[in-house]
């Protein structure tokens, strides 16, 4: 998850579904969609009859477009969608290897791209499965999270101890080909496919290092990625958390490392953020409600529609709140991440420690279809409680150190050293 002007992001601010704000999210697209579920539910067994007989030619006479809605038929010609089908069913060289449950997927794949938010996905089945495994902490692939700088595919960050990691990629690398593909305008969906796969299994990544020219193809063995979300250590009497996603077990697992921090009464307490992508808005929240007494705003929703716009609330007893804390962060930091850091940072409750966060400050949310296929579209943005918009802005830190590649390589941790520092010497802010 990296981004900066016209950054784009795979894994994002994902909400549970929240039914009120589900007809919104889906306006833009609704004059595709609804046509297209109205087929898969009521025409489909005669679209195919049609087509069985050796002809598509009578398929765009299935649907009564009178019965549409007049906005609808004011605006949308659907004889020339179904004119384009018949085309493809009667002329294309290969038709009789393409399904009609390939065709109609892609026009809905099609229907979110037109809305050039890369954001905005159609998942189909297998697809969707992929992408809640993920959420849930397990699926099989080489565990970096990719999206989009400046048109280009991009690591935002490797998953700690995966086969990504061990290849030696880290953020910011470019991925300029996969399988030797070339990934020029590649969309994130078609690189996870490419990137994805089972177990055991090899892909080949070129790879052109950040701040540096070389190209060179890294070889990666994918494996059955398993992410423990949250660990903790005692660092000489200070607790330090890391946080690597905001997963379905994080909620647990943190409570798990506050206990412990708790009976250690530590000097402070380090959260360690960076390379964390994000991933549940409620996890983000939760956390929050460890620092925050019940009732502050954590977070702003802001919808098209101004009478969506939402607050989410702490809803904990704060009794982080009087521990020094320094917050670590860093360019592969986002959504979720960036919820926490910025929230602890507007109530004065936490110190940024770090570099820019990779500012990505949408919300998109996840609608299962009956089929298994699901559509991943963005429905908000977030503002901090301040009103500070995380969307391309990112949180600056409030002390900003860099973590250099030489650094990474000797073993040193600037970052966290000073963090250590700051808990120990207050004057060192």
């Amino acid at each position: 998850m990296i981004e900066e002007n016209n950054q784009q992001i795979n894994r994002s601010y994902y909400t549970k579904p929240k039914p009120k704000v589900v007809i919104i999210g889906f306006i833009i697209v609704l004059m595709v969609i609804c046509f297209f579920i109205g087929m898969a539910i009521g025409l489909n067994r005669q679209i195919d009859d049609s087509l069985s007989q050796g002809s598509g030619s009578n398929v765009g006479r299935v649907l009564n477009t009178d019965s549409l809605p007049d906005y609808l038929a004011k605006d949308v010609n659907f004889k020339i969608f179904w004119k384009a089908w018949d085309i493809v069913k009667n002329k294309y060289i290969d038709r009789d290897k393409v399904t009609d449950a390939q065709l109609f997927y892609g026009a809905l794949r099609g229907s979110l791209a037109a809305l050039e938010d890369p954001y905005s996905v159609f998942l189909n089945p297998e697809s969707s499965k992929e992408f809640s495994e993920e959420l849930e902490g397990k699926f099989e692939g080489i565990g970096a999270e990719i999206g989009i700088r400046d048109k280009r595919l991009t690591i935002i960050a490797p998953l700690p101890d995966s086969p990504a990691e061990k290849g030696g990629l880290k953020s910011l690398d470019r991925i300029l080909a996969i399988d030797g593909i070339d990934t020029t305008g590649m969309s994130l969906d078609e690189a996870v496919k490419l990137i994805r796969g089972d177990k055991g299994t090899e892909v080949v990544l070129t790879i052109s290092h950040s701040g540096n020219e070389d190209i060179n193809d890294v070889s990666i063995v994918r494996d059955t990625i398993r992410v423990k979300s949250v660990s903790y250590e005692d660092k000489d009497g200070i607790a330090y958390i890391k946080v690597s996603n905001f997963n379905a077990d994080t909620s647990g697992l943190f409570v798990e490392a506050v206990n412990q921090a708790i009976q250690l009464n530590p000097k402070g307490l380090i959260i360690d953020l960076r390379s964390n992508p994000g991933g549940y808005l409620e996890t983000a929240v939760n956390l929050a409600s460890y620092w925050l007494p019940r009732g502050e705003v954590v977070v702003k929703e802001e919808f098209n529609d101004p009478s969506l716009n939402h607050n989410y609330l702490s809803t904990g007893s704060a009794q982080l709140k009087d521990i020094k804390t320094v917050i670590l962060v860093n360019v592969g930091s986002a959504s979720a991440s960036e919820i926490l850091a910025g929230a602890l940072q507007d109530y004065g409750l936490a110190t940024i420690v770090g570099t820019q966060t990779f500012g990505k400050g949408s919300v998109q949310e996840l609608e299962k279809l009956s089929d298994g296929s699901s559509i991943k579209i963005t429905i908000a943005r977030w503002l901090t409680p301040q009103g500070r918009l995380i969307e391309q802005n990112g949180i600056t830190p409030d002390v900003e150190i860099d973590l250099t590649e030489e650094d990474w390589n000797e073993g040193r941790d600037p970052q966290l050293d000073k963090a250590i520092e700051i808990i120990n010497n207050p004057e060192a802010e």
